[in-house]
């Protein structure tokens, strides 16, 4: 904290501090940096259109055998609808383009894709391909994952529940995503879509207007997901 407050101030207004100086500071304020912590992750964040921005990273699952598996998310800013969420072959720039590219067949193109820093999303590759499509890609800030918030908290929730189940190989695993996929966004409502699922955001439908037509119980993974299917006229 002290060297970032000296890189934006010390030029420009000739203030530095030391570390001692924030580590009193931080000491004597731990109750007001606790509430605005807490104010902050209350915040609610701004309402986007559908497939203005997508949001894309990658997680890892390791099966019985203890081979690592990598995962891939795409996820929709506006409707939180996850377009893509597939196990890779092998973790390299092309590969993530060949996703890319199949979700883009299946839901058009979006303004902006906005990812990390890891190298596989900043290759030359990569980059070339984003501006032949003519998306704009938006990279966050080295050590701010807050700034991709949306596909963090989707695979935050995913690991969640899949830390709590095994898989025995990268089958299985792609037939486990493929479940959790559906229950994200079709069945589990959503607190920041005021109670709508993503599914019913992306299709433009009002849950609080339209009658439900049939109600069915959904458990899946050993009962780690659940929750009502309610199909609607």
């Amino acid at each position: 904290m002290a060297a970032q407050f000296n890189r934006f101030y010390a030029a420009s207004r000739r203030m530095t501090v030391s570390s001692s100086y924030v580590h009193y500071t931080v000491r004597d304020n731990q109750l007001a940096i606790l509430r605005k912590r807490r104010e902050i992750k209350a915040q609610i964040p701004s309402n986007q259109p559908c497939n203005a921005i997508w949001g894309i990273d990658m997680s890892g699952k390791v099966d019985a055998a203890g081979t690592l598996h990598m995962m891939f998310g795409i996820l929709d800013h506006g409707s939180r609808k996850a377009l893509s969420l597939v196990t890779l072959p092998n973790k390299t720039s092309w590969t993530l383009l060949g996703y890319l590219c199949l979700a883009i067949g299946r839901y058009g193109k979006p303004l902006a894709i906005r990812s990390d820093n890891e190298r596989v999303f900043t290759s030359r590759v990569f980059q070339w391909a984003l501006r032949v499509a003519g998306i704009r890609h938006q990279r966050i800030k080295a050590g701010c994952p807050w700034q991709n918030g949306r596909i963090e908290r989707f695979f935050g929730t995913l690991k969640q529940s899949l830390d709590c189940w095994q898989v025995e190989n990268q089958r299985q695993l792609q037939n486990a995503l493929d479940v959790f996929r559906d229950w994200y966004c079709c069945i589990r409502p959503h607190a920041h879509l005021d109670g709508a699922t993503p599914d019913e955001v992306w299709q433009g439908v009002d849950p609080h207007r339209r009658m439900p037509m049939r109600v069915e119980w959904f458990a899946a993974w050993d009962g780690l997901l659940t929750g009502f299917q309610i199909r609607r006229r």
